[in-house]
């Protein structure tokens, strides 16, 4: 297998076999993995490794859902997005309703975010379940809770989470949680928030790794997808400056850009995943520019660049 990478002068040049074993997490050489793979803006991998498939979170339209929402998802369909991930619907929309509307733009469910499912939110998570015909219930985690500034409201939250899980496991679903910056920029008694997490959770709870929000805590998103492996099946995959600002708890982010035109190295991140990833889930919180544009240059980009497989051809 001839593997070869583009440096950060944009030269190509072979990179050597050891160094992409390290890179991928294939676990051979210890966990100093993707420090060497930094500089890499493009990577060939072996066509046999597991290619995701493409979805987007439909946060990224909502103001879009406000207008038209089957013409909304049936442009999401003429993209190439294979399915979409659910959030919140405009006033007055069932569960059902919505269900229809995916159905007949084409599209399927790859995971839907929830709220916890404890009191009547338990009822909820099963009417989700049944109306997309999805398995897999992410607890969407915002906003910031407060207990993760210390080791005991951590391990408190685990508690609860894993009781989320033990209620999904009973009902034939799954349980994931999805990440922003303050799991991996809270420190606790010597150990970020996400570290106690890995450690707290049941195995069976899936991770769904929000890439933009490790890399605004600090983090090379490379290295925290090799290092939860298997655990982290769905990514949240979006671009922009990706840098730390006070409006952030505000819910006041920078504009993000199309996926591979901001500062995230997404052949990194594949090449780091190492096969395990599922679904690469398209999200922008915040565009400056006409967000179907933004969409379909980020899914161009992740089809072109061989990084996810795609429903469609790039078309353009």
């Amino acid at each position: 297998m001839k593997i070869t990478g583009t440096n950060k002068d944009g030269n190509k040049q072979p990179i050597r076999r050891r160094d992409f074993l390290q890179m991928a997490g294939l676990g051979l050489l210890g966990t100093v993995a993707l420090p060497s793979f930094q500089g890499y803006r493009s990577v060939e991998i072996s066509s046999k490794l597991k290619r995701a498939k493409i979805g987007v979170q439909l946060y990224t339209v909502r103001e879009e859902f406000k207008k038209d929402i089957a013409g909304t998802l049936n442009r999401l369909a003429d993209i190439g997005f294979e399915a979409v991930e659910t959030a919140f619907w405009p006033e007055g929309i069932t569960l059902h309703q919505a269900g229809e509307y995916i159905k007949a733009a084409g599209l399927s469910v790859s995971s839907a975010h929830i709220e916890l499912p404890f009191g009547e939110h338990k009822q909820v998570m099963l009417e989700t379940a049944a109306a997309f015909g999805c398995n897999k219930m992410i607890w969407h985690g915002w906003p910031e809770d407060k207990r993760y500034s210390t080791l005991e409201g951590t391990k408190e939250l685990a508690h609860l989470y894993n009781e989320a899980s033990q209620f999904a496991n009973s009902n034939g679903l799954q349980f994931g949680i999805h990440n922003h910056w303050w799991e991996f920029r809270n420190k606790i008694e010597g150990r970020f928030v996400y570290e106690v997490l890995l450690d707290t959770l049941d195995k069976d709870i899936l991770f769904e790794i929000d890439t933009y929000w490790v890399k605004v805590a600090g983090h090379n998103p490379a290295d925290i997808v090799h290092r939860f492996g298997s655990r982290a099946p769905l990514l949240h995959i979006k671009d922009g400056p990706a840098q730390w600002k006070d409006s952030l708890p505000e819910d006041n982010p920078d504009p993000m850009t199309a996926v591979g035109k901001g500062s995230q190295n997404f052949p990194a991140i594949v090449a780091a995943a190492n096969g395990n990833t599922e679904w690469m889930i398209v999200e922008m919180d915040k565009t400056a520019t006409d967000v179907f544009e933004a969409l379909q240059e980020s899914y161009n980009y992740l089809v072109k660049k061989n990084l996810a497989k795609g429903k469609k051809p790039a078309n353009r």
